[in-house]
């Protein structure tokens, strides 16, 4: 009798539970545009972004498309950096590292800056971040509120405005010049300069014109900005965005802070692992600073992300160790890209459909002026501005390149 009573027991409950009244669905047919915070509705998109999601669209749709559009090297890391990771997971270094990151990681940092950069920073000046891109906006809020106004040496990298927004702060951007090889002369950073100016930008090598500002020409800035000093008494922070220090062609990448106790007192130096040791996927870079600047930025980052990862820290102890002959072949590679690309624009050029750049003496970008084919009409559209020049090539051509 017992199989029969549990038979029909389940039969019972299973009755029950078809005729349990289901709860109504919790989502909206309708959603109302909520209320957003006038921070994020005054940020603009990134034209970088848009381009880049219709590349993965069409990739989705099984398209073929040659990206140039996301600043990554399309190397593995290093075996040494990968077998890192593995090892301090293995030992169990999966936990919370301190909010600045490892003693062990600021360590090498600081060793390597003073080896390689001959630029000096105890560990407790240096803080790890989540990339290169959260050291520079954490310098910026350190630095940076509302009255304030920041250079912007112009072309830029598409982050620094919103960055400089966010912190309640303005900007005053300076237009480049093609004939100086897209550098920032000390005339413009004489004329930029205001009462309330805090802060200047300055990213050597440049994303995304290669420009690599030179010692002699770094020395004329420092020069604008120690009279400036002198004269007002208001000393102008440089957050120096040197994450592209190690891809060079040529000419030496010298550190603003290296120029002597003038430029090291006013300097947040930024650095990371992403574009040399092509580990961007890692999220890890660093910023290093006088000490008030630097625990003013941990006390940031203690609020938003906490520490970098424990194994990201690991493989870069490990990027730090490797031999200093070990990148060269990758900068090689790099060189020869950027000539060949150098070689097809000349050619462009001859043509009349783009002004030839001067050549990029860091970093891996070129940047082109395109002016000339503004006005050129493809299949009865206008091509009228950059980005819509980027669009029409991805569809066309099936290449991605940056406004």
């Amino acid at each position: 009798m017992a199989p029969k009573l549990l038979l029909v027991a389940a039969l019972a409950n299973a009755w029950q539970f078809n005729n349990v009244k289901r709860p109504q669905k919790l989502r909206a047919t309708t959603l109302q545009e909520p209320e957003l915070s006038p921070l994020v509705t005054s940020l603009k998109p990134s034209a970088t972004i848009e381009v880049h999601a219709l590349t993965l669209q069409m990739k989705a749709a099984g398209e073929t498309v040659v990206s140039l559009c996301v600043g990554e090297p399309d190397f593995a890391p290093q075996r040494e950096i990968l077998e890192a990771i593995g090892e301090a997971a293995m030992k169990g270094l999966t936990r919370y590292t301190e909010v600045t990151g490892t003693g062990e990681l600021r360590s090498a940092i600081a060793r390597d800056l003073k080896e390689r950069k001959h630029v000096e920073y105890d560990p407790g000046e240096i803080v790890v971040a989540n990339g290169a891109k959260q050291a520079v906006y954490e310098a910026l809020m350190a630095l940076c509120g509302p009255g304030d106004d920041v250079i912007l040496p112009a072309p830029y990298w598409v982050s620094y405005p919103s960055m400089v927004d966010m912190c309640g702060a303005s900007y005053t951007t300076v237009s480049t010049s093609i004939d100086d090889g897209f550098a920032l002369t000390p005339a413009q950073l004489q004329n930029a300069l205001k009462p309330n100016t805090k802060a200047l930008i300055l990213c050597n090598p440049s994303n995304p014109t290669g420009c690599l500002v030179s010692e002699a020409q770094q020395r004329a800035l420092l020069k604008v900005l120690d009279d400036h000093e002198a004269k007002t008494g208001k000393k102008v922070w440089v957050v120096a965005d040197e994450i592209y220090e190690q891809l060079n062609y040529g000419t030496p990448h010298v550190a603003f802070a290296a120029l002597g106790p003038s430029a090291w007192s006013r300097t947040v130096t930024i650095n990371g692992f992403s574009k040399a040791y092509a580990m961007t996927g890692f999220r890890l870079g660093y910023l290093a600073a006088p000490q008030p600047v630097a625990k003013a930025c941990a006390k940031i980052q203690g609020q938003i992300t906490s520490c970098a990862s424990s194994l990201a820290q690991a493989a870069g102890v490990a990027a730090l160790n490797l031999p200093s002959n070990a990148l060269d072949d990758d900068i090689a590679e790099f060189k020869r890209r950027r000539d060949l690309v150098l070689e097809l624009l000349e050619k462009a050029a001859r043509n009349g459909r783009v002004a030839a750049p001067p050549p990029p003496e860091g970093a891996f970008y070129v940047f082109c002026d395109v002016a000339p084919c503004l006005d050129l009409t493809v299949d009865g559209e206008r091509v009228g501005t950059s980005t819509n020049f980027c669009k029409l090539l991805l569809k066309k051509r099936k290449l991605a390149l940056v406004p």
